[in-house]
C-alpha cells in the first residue's frame, strides 16, 4: 500500500510543479468576489502606521472597472547596486514598483496568477514630503509616475483593495 501511495505521489507531483502558483491577490477575487463587482466603491491606502505618533494615511479612492486574474512571468526584482530600496530615488523606485511581484536575487524565474483590479480614480489624498519619494505610489499628486486626476485608469493588485467606508 505504500508503495502504491508513493507511486501515485511521484506521478502526481509534476502536474502539480508545472502549475502557476495562486498569488494572495488572486486569491482574494475568489474569496469577496462581491467586493470587486463593476461600479463597487474601492479605496488603495499607504500610511496610518504607530500607536501613538500615528503617520498621516493618505489614499486612492475609484470604483472597480474591471476585474481579473492573469498569469504573470515573475522576473527578479530590478536592484540599485550599492542602495537599498529606502535611498532608492523616485524614478529607481517607480520602477522596482513597476515589476513587483518580482523575485529576489537567484530565485528562478516562474509563473504565478496574480489578481489584477482596474480603478478609476475620483478622489486622492498625496504625501508632499520628500522622505515620502520612495514610500509609497502615492507621491505629490501623482500614482507612481502619472499625474492624477478624476476618471484616470489604473490597475492595482486586489489585495493592495479596501472597501470604502461610508
Amino acid at each position: 500500500m505504500r508503495a502504491f501511495a508513493l507511486v501515485l505521489g511521484l506521478l502526481v507531483l509534476p502536474a502539480v510543479a508545472d502549475e502557476a502558483v495562486l498569488r494572495p491577490s488572486a486569491g482574494l477575487l475568489f474569496k469577496y468576489p462581491e467586493l470587486l463587482n463593476r461600479g463597487t466603491c474601492v479605496v488603495y491606502r499607504e500610511g496610518g502606521a504607530g500607536w501613538i505618533m500615528v503617520e498621516p494615511l493618505y489614499y486612492l479612492k475609484g470604483e472597480v472597472v474591471a476585474a481579473d486574474i492573469n498569469l504573470r512571468r515573475l522576473k527578479q526584482c530590478p536592484a540599485v547596486p550599492g542602495k537599498t530600496i529606502e535611498q532608492y530615488s523616485r524614478a529607481e523606485y517607480v520602477e522596482y514598483v513597476r515589476a513587483t511581484p518580482c523575485l529576489a536575487p537567484g530565485e528562478a524565474p516562474r509563473d504565478e496568477q496574480v489578481g489584477s483590479v482596474r480603478v478609476r480614480v475620483d478622489a486622492w489624498e498625496t504625501p508632499h514630503q520628500r522622505k515620502a519619494e520612495n514610500a509609497g505610489r502615492l507621491y505629490r499628486g501623482m500614482f507612481l509616475d502619472q499625474p492624477l486626476r478624476r476618471g484616470l485608469e489604473i490597475e492595482l493588485e486586489a489585495d493592495l483593495l479596501g472597501p470604502c467606508t461610508p
